[in-house]
């Protein structure tokens, strides 16, 4: 029976969002648990969206985070469609667009992240296409199908990791494929150009064509269809269709109306939370793509807008929503699937932040694991490329802050276990 004499809130049924809920209950809270969704669909984990969902290895009922009567079973009450429109915290309620006033003793913000829009002449035409819900990713599917039937032109903005798994799908279809990107390399921003370089010539290997160092000026249709892209180049690049992957926004714009404070864009812009994912106000937490979040290995806040944030986050704001003592130090982690190449990534190391790349391994074989170290030799993120079971290790080594000799790093003879750390 549950105690409707205290309500725990989840504004944002995303994988976070059901994970929180799922945590309240396990760890034994008895009182009303709702989970509210601007989406129709129940939670789903994101990442199948451009992975093995788009390529059509899996259907939709994979995605989910929990069997559909889960949620009744575990008297979660789950709000779909229901986006929340206010955050009264002097009332502590949220208010929906239908009007609603929901009171709450705790409050878990995980509304996520939109993708940022093109904002150019013609970005609005039919045949340009966004990638963040599965909608998107069901009608994006269909494109790429037909685009491979018909050796169409797909036309990517951004070679991020959207874009560039966007790119690997399409090829799968056998539609013929470009990317557009500002930068010198794909993944310039998360990895810099020594591994960018690296995921250019993966995707050149198969057929990918890129225009880096250029951007979108303008987008020309006919009868309200795209057609071309015109770049600052001077280039007009023909496409039937448009995939637009120049990142991600949180959103933020809820809590920032309730007088959160919104960390500065040198911390992701996020909803500033500490190391319990707590924000300033005592009842109100954060967590998924929407924090900025304390980590102490780093001494710095980081927003991680990847599905290991959100898988573990939300659990661990649920904690500090029951009281628990709660230190949300998980390591950023991502993963990607491109062709045969698979990667995991383990760290943090931005552009600039670092001093040196240690190869590990045969990068010509595709088969290596690439450190980023400091001006003390100390590793900041690991990345292995189809070498697998050493994620414990590197992040072993990203934990301990000690320096390591960058020869006996590089050299495979070397257990990593044997390291410092």
């Amino acid at each position: 029976m549950v105690d409707t004499n205290e309500t725990h809130v989840i504004v944002g049924a995303g994988l976070a969002g059901a994970k929180a809920a799922e945590t309240l209950r396990s760890e034994g809270f008895t009182g009303r648990v709702i989970l509210l969704g601007d989406e129709r669909e129940k939670p789903y984990e994101r990442p199948g969206l451009s992975k093995k969902f788009l390529t059509g290895a899996e259907e939709r009922d994979a995605l989910r985070v929990h069997d559909p009567s889960w949620y009744t079973a575990h008297e979660v009450e789950l709000h779909l469609g229901q986006p929340v429109t206010a955050l009264d915290r002097e009332a502590k309620e949220v208010r929906l667009g239908d009007g609603t006033a929901i009171r709450y003793q705790k409050l878990l913000l995980a509304t996520g992240s939109s993708p940022r829009p093109l904002r150019v002449p013609g970005a609005d035409l039919a045949g340009v296409h966004y990638l963040r819900r599965l909608p998107h990713a069901e009608r994006l599917r269909a494109v790429l199908r037909n685009l491979g039937r018909e050796n169409g032109q797909l036309l990517i903005v951004g070679a991020g990791w959207i874009g560039l798994e966007v790119a690997a799908a399409a090829r799968g279809y056998g539609a013929e494929v470009t990317v557009v990107e500002p930068q010198p390399t794909p993944l310039y921003g998360v990895l810099g150009p020594e591994l960018g370089g690296f995921f250019a010539d993966l995707h050149r290997d198969r057929g990918v064509s890129f225009q880096l160092g250029a951007s979108i000026t303008e987008v020309v249709g006919q009868d309200g269809m795209v057609l071309a892209a015109l770049t600052d180049t001077g280039e007009e690049l023909p496409a039937h269709a448009m995939l637009i992957g120049i990142g991600a926004a949180p959103d933020t714009a809820l809590a920032e109306a309730a007088g959160l404070e919104i960390a500065p864009r040198e911390e992701g812009g996020g909803v500033a939370v500490d190391a319990s994912l707590r924000t300033a106000d005592p009842d109100v937490f954060a967590a998924g793509d929407l924090a900025s979040a304390y980590h102490p290995v780093f001494g710095r806040r980081l927003r991680v807008e990847h599905w290991a944030n959100a898988l573990n986050g939300g659990p661990a704001a649920a904690r500090a929503m029951l009281g628990r003592e709660v230190v949300y130090d998980r390591l950023p982690y991502f993963f990607s699937d491109q062709y045969d190449l698979g990667m995991e990534y383990s760290g943090y190391a931005a552009p600039g932040e670092y001093a040196q790349v240690v190869i590990r391994g045969d990068a010509g074989k595709r088969e290596f694991i690439a450190f980023w170290l400091d001006g003390e030799n100390r590793v900041l993120a690991g990345m292995n490329v189809n070498v697998w079971d050493v994620t414990d290790p590197i992040q072993r080594l990203v934990r301990s802050r000690r320096p390591v000799d960058p020869e006996r790093l590089a050299d495979p003879g070397v257990p990593l276990d044997a390291l410092p750390g």
